[in-house]
């Protein structure tokens, strides 16, 4: 198993062990046995229903020759990814700042402004102010709202030479 841990960092170690006993043809069961644990429990870790304890962790990697710890901190890893995630349900722009009348369309309050962030960019940077094209930049940052902008020029560039060509 590779031990750049940076590759697989958030994801969760239920997967992970899922691979490698796939990888080493083991059954689950028979693992989970092996290792003196029910197979209920190995199934729900891989099957991400149930996070890795250290005492659980510690009998797998002895058992796979895996380095102490591997799984343990997978799971840390894991579980910050799901606090960024929770911290970025609750995350808003300054809904002050910005009219909902940019938002026409929409009720402002149900915008998810992470997975919505291409839409929100191109929309502000349309027909918004100075103050609320700053408040975007200000919540995404810079770089990520420069990055997004020049995908949106390249795709309309993209599609008005495939539509000029036809």
């Amino acid at each position: 198993m590779d031990n750049n841990i940076s590759i697989i960092k958030g994801i969760h170690p239920g997967i992970v062990l899922g691979r490698e006993l796939k990888k080493r043809k083991l059954a689950k069961g028979r693992f989970a046995l092996s290792i003196n644990e029910y197979p209920q429990t190995i199934g729900a870790i891989t099957k991400v229903k149930r996070d890795m304890n250290t005492s659980l962790a510690m009998k797998i990697e002895q058992e796979l020759g895996l380095e102490e710890g591997y799984f343990m901190v997978l799971q840390v890893y894991y579980d910050i990814k799901k606090i960024k995630q929770l911290k970025q349900i609750n995350k808003k722009p300054d809904l002050s700042i910005i009219r909902p009348v940019l938002f026409w369309d929409t009720t402002i309050a149900n915008i998810d402004w992470e997975k919505q962030k291409r839409s929100v960019i191109k929309r502000v940077f349309e027909r918004g102010n100075e103050q609320e094209m700053n408040e975007i930049i200000r919540f995404y940052g810079r770089q990520t709202v420069e990055e997004i902008r020049q995908k949106i020029a390249i795709d309309k560039n993209t599609h008005l030479s495939t539509h000029i060509f036809k």
